[in-house]
């Protein structure tokens, strides 16, 4: 059994409360990689998301303070590099957000991401679009030609899976199963990554859908 904070000295900075969650995947993802993430910024008086491996080693973090920009957020490795920006996107109609690699954001971004709004298509929540690209030419975002992923499932219930051009499902969030018993609340979850994804991607696509449709209200920035 492994903790959900991790076993290098970050451990310190966590709660005394934090669950304990079982360390070997299921056999079903054998080929991913099988990321336990925490909502909860191990920093004092920041919002944010810690992501763990299967160890219980620290792989990813969000601490955003509150008095940090406002509309953006950064993901970063163990060691506190930038890995991605995230930014709200301005003077646009929807929530719109464009995502950086690193912390270049005065260059073309790597993809957008938009919260889907079609009443019919309730099962799609958002879409992601290559070079900055808003998916917004068709009632149907996968006719459009710049769409890299489509976003379906229910966030709330930590039941999403993304899928790719071909239909391949390459990443899922998932409910943590329950220890001894005990259930985990929705601020601990699975996020299953298949190998044609990068992890780094898949863990801003989470953090995305948590300002589009977090039940708990977002990021203070």
């Amino acid at each position: 059994m492994t903790k959900v904070y991790p076993n290098a000295n970050v451990a310190a900075a966590a709660t005394a409360t934090a669950p304990s969650i079982p360390a070997k995947p299921q056999a079903s993802d054998a080929n991913a990689t099988v990321l336990t993430v925490w909502k909860k910024s191990l920093l004092f008086n920041c919002n944010g998301f810690t992501v763990f491996d299967s160890k219980g080693d620290l792989v990813f973090r969000v601490d955003n303070y509150i008095q940090g920009v406002k509309g953006e957020i950064v993901l970063m490795d163990a060691a506190g590099k930038s890995l991605l920006t995230i930014r709200r996107k301005r003077l646009s109609l929807g929530d719109n957000w464009l995502v950086y690699d690193g912390e270049k954001t005065d260059v073309n971004p790597r993809f957008s991401v938009k919260k889907h709004v079609n009443i019919l298509t309730n099962k799609c929540l958002a879409h992601v679009s290559c070079k900055g690209g808003d998916g917004s030419s068709s009632s149907s975002p996968t006719n459009n030609k710049n769409v890299l992923y489509e976003i379906e499932g229910s966030y709330a219930q930590r039941a999403c899976a993304v899928y790719d051009g071909r239909r391949r499902r390459v990443a899922e969030i998932k409910k943590k199963e329950a220890v001894g018993g005990v259930a985990f609340g929705s601020d601990v979850f699975r996020l299953i990554v298949q190998p044609e994804m990068e992890t780094a991607v898949a863990m801003g696509l989470v953090i995305l859908l948590d300002q589009m449709f977090g039940s708990s209200g977002r990021l203070s920035l």
